[in-house]
């Protein structure tokens, strides 16, 4: 092996110093062109995942029974309530419709009172993960 001495080390150190200051690799731009729809989608993920927490909101089920029902059931709900939201559960050996994500018991209540004029089996539920 061979040892260099001093002074070709300081010869080998100072180009090798100077070269690397000189590269700019990243230097580039980048232009990202993105589907406008991208957004969009994004927002609509954050709204679902806002809605997913379960643990501390009220809902009201419509209805429990057969699959096809409970979806006629929704799609009725949805057109009349349009503000509210709906999901369907299935719970074996039954399909729930359940709407709303309220904060408190009394913004529940109150909704519920509203929604009885239209739906005859309804209640609040507070359902747990």
């Amino acid at each position: 092996m061979r040892i260099l001495t001093p002074s070709k080390r300081v010869f080998l150190t100072i180009p090798m110093i100077l070269l690397a200051c000189n590269i700019h690799a990243q230097d580039q731009n980048l232009t990202l062109n993105q589907d406008p729809k991208f957004e969009q989608l994004l927002n609509d993920k954050r709204k679902i995942n806002t809605s997913l927490s379960t643990n501390d909101t009220y809902k009201i089920q419509i209805f429990s029974g057969k699959g096809e029902e409970a979806k006629k059931t929704l799609t009725e709900f949805k057109r009349q309530f349009t503000d509210v939201d709906g999901t369907i559960i299935f719970n074996t050996p039954n399909y729930k419709v359940w709407v709303g994500n309220f904060r408190t018991r009394i913004e529940a209540e109150r909704n519920l009172a509203e929604i009885k004029k239209n739906y005859k089996s309804v209640f609040l539920i507070k359902p747990t993960k």
